[in-house]
């Protein structure tokens, strides 16, 4: 079977014309009937009127007794009436108020004596009686067309003698993941499989869209295969969602199939990442080839499948929130697509700021982790540092309004912290950055940051004292005392290659941290103590940007050895030499103490639970941790 090639490049916007312009010739509403105690969050497809008056009769508003009330004509405080037993019957609230009675005296306004009951005061007709239909006449429009049902309507519905209702009928949706090297998550995997795990995001989603969603068996890269399951899918779903094979490869099959069985609209779109995404239809059902790579799997479905699912499902179109940010780096893009970079969000100083994350397409993580997506419109060839740009959200504004932004040196007590404060009661967040020490002071310093991750060692041997008093000269700032830890080199379990010093790793591959990061400014002064050319440092290029990246590197192989903390070795299940304690350090400003969520920070820094997890970790030394030092400006 000959690969298919990309059709073109089209624009999203005129893509999303082409494909609702096709859709609205096939698509139908489809309806059933279903018991109303099952119908809530369901769409009704008609109006609905009352079959049956509420109340249906005429009842008691009141607890007391039921009497007709020209006998109460006479009755006043001066003269009280005693009435007969003849003359009325008890009854409670709801009880039916039938002839001869005609009114209710509240229980409170009965006087009970040796010889009766007494009244002070006359009624009128029909007091405390709730009369027919009070509440809903038969006949009533009780909800229009396109009414979404809630608890309280179901109970109306059913007061009403409406036990069954007409909705819409939920969509119902097809996911075919594809790919010869693709294997369950509940499979044996083995190196060159690839673990199927957009299905789950899909389903997701499509729940999110009142949708129905259903996975099939992962179909390998053959092309009968994938052409039946997709013919049988189309006839038993409202929706089929192929993932994967979407793009132009040897073994990309789906965009041919599509065409085969029915319609390509549109083949490959002008955003980034998420090209090579197909809108098709076969047999009047839509047929969507979703890229494989998680982030352009996500972002296709948001811009497309959920818009048709909501459309199907009868649901508004919901409003997608974006915001203006600033942008802290300078971005580049394309000219020729549409551009969605990850980023994280930080409300500083009344504005909010944004960090551009990692930009690969594979990267799911990165989604996880990000506050939403900058988008970079096509014929752009970027944002400049400090210019605004529209941010698509994905997670509310609250959040990340009552978050502090940490940017600066990577280590897990970040994660530690983290965790803390969301078992905690208050409504705080921390959101971190790893981007190196350096990097991270700068960020504060252009107040990109509410506080500074650093461990930088200066010409004297202490740590990251020289570089406030450089860096923040004209301003006062605050060092808040982190952890002290071990740094060493992390190798292969059992240490096979007997790496014991700085010196060994001349002669091994390495793995090393970025630029900027304090653990290489340390690594730096050490091979200068031992006076060795980093040039012959095998690796000394390949950069990493967490300790646990360096960790794994090497328990995978890539990487015989890298410098980082005990803590990153333990977890990844490596060996590890300690060559020396260092302190991981937190700066900010100092009018930032005052605030509610640094109070919260400090809190959890000196807490019981921070220093007993720090101690099942390894490594660590908190008897400082949370102690202030305060630094004035100097001019």
């Amino acid at each position: 079977m000959k690969r298919s090639f990309y059709l073109k490049s089209t624009d999203i916007e005129v893509a999303k014309e082409l494909y609702k312009s096709a859709l609205d010739k096939i698509l139908l509403d489809r309806t059933e009937v279903i018991e109303t105690k099952d119908a809530y969050n369901r769409v009704l497809s008609q109006a609905v009127y009352a079959k049956r008056s509420v109340p249906f009769y005429p009842s008691a508003a009141m607890d007391g007794i039921a009497i007709y009330s020209k006998l109460t004509i006479e009755a006043n405080e001066h003269k009280p009436l005693l009435l007969n037993n003849n003359d009325y019957i008890e009854v409670d609230t709801g009880d039916p108020i039938l002839e001869p009675y005609d009114a209710v005296i509240m229980v409170e306004d009965c006087i009970e004596s040796e010889k009766g009951i007494q009244i002070i005061k006359s009624v009128v007709p029909w007091e405390n009686v709730r009369p027919i239909g009070e509440d809903i006449v038969e006949g009533e429009l009780l909800f229009p067309m396109e009414h979404v049902l809630r608890p309280m309507d179901i109970s109306v519905l059913m007061a009403t003698n409406l036990l069954s209702i007409e909705v819409y009928k939920q969509v119902s949706v097809a996911i075919i993941p594809t790919g010869t090297e693709i294997r369950s998550a509940y499979d044996k995997v083995e190196t060159g499989d690839i673990v199927e795990s957009n299905s789950y995001l899909f389903m997701g989603l499509s729940k999110e869209a009142f949708a129905n969603p259903t996975t099939l068996d992962i179909i390998p890269d053959n092309y009968d295969l994938l052409k039946e399951t997709i013919q049988k899918a189309s006839r038993l779903y409202d929706v089929v969602l192929v993932n994967a094979g979407s793009s132009a490869g040897r073994e990309d099959f789906t965009a041919s199939v599509i065409s085969d069985l029915g319609e390509v609209i549109v083949h490959g779109l002008a955003i980034k990442p998420g090209k090579p995404a197909i809108l098709g239809i076969v047999n009047n059902v839509p047929i969507i080839g979703i890229p494989g790579y998680p982030v352009s799997a996500h972002i296709v479905f948001e811009e497309f499948v959920t818009p048709l699912l909501l459309r199907m499902n009868h649901r508004p179109k919901m409003i997608q929130k974006t915001i203006n940010a600033t942008s802290t780096r300078r971005i580049v893009s394309s000219l020729k697509s549409k551009e969605y970079i990850r980023v994280k969000l930080g409300y500083i100083d009344d504005k909010y700021v944004a960090t551009p994350l990692a930009r690969g397409a594979g990267m799911m993580m990165s989604v996880v982790k990000s506050d939403g997506y900058a988008l970079i419109d096509k014929n752009s060839e970027g944002i400049e540092a400090n210019n605004e740009m529209t941010v698509w959200l994905n997670k509310p504004l609250e959040i990340i309004q009552n978050t502090i932004m940490a940017i600066g040196s990577h280590d897990v007590i970040m994660d530690v912290l983290n965790n803390l404060f969301e078992q905690s009661k208050v409504n705080y967040h921390i959101s971190s950055v790893h981007v190196g020490s350096y990097a991270g002071l700068l960020a504060l310093k252009r107040r990109e940051s509410h506080i500074a991750m650093t461990h930088l060692l200066d010409s004297t041997g202490t740590y990251n004292t020289e570089v406030i008093k450089q860096l923040f000269s004209d301003e006062s700032m605050v060092l808040i005392k982190g952890v002290k830890r071990i740094q060493g080199l992390i190798v292969q379990p059992g240490n096979p290659l007997n790496i014991l010093t700085i010196q060994d790793s001349v002669n091994h591959r390495f793995v090393n941290r970025q630029r900027g990061a304090g653990t290489r400014v340390l690594l730096d002064f050490w091979l200068k103590q031992f006076n060795i050319n980093p040039e012959l440092i095998n690796g000394y290029d390949k950069e990493l940007s967490t300790h646990l990246a360096v960790a794994a590197a090497v328990q995978s192989g890539i990487a015989d050895c890298g410098l980082g903390v005990y803590s990153a070795a333990k977890i990844m299940g490596c060996d590890f030499i300690p060559l020396g304690e260092e302190d991981y350090d937190f700066i900010c400003r100092k009018e930032f103490l005052e605030n509610d969520m640094m109070k919260q920070f400090l809190i959890s820094l000196k807490s019981d639970s921070f220093k007993q997890i720090c101690t099942q970790l390894g490594g660590y030394n908190t008897s400082y941790s949370g102690e202030v030092y305060l630094y004035e400006r100097s001019v």
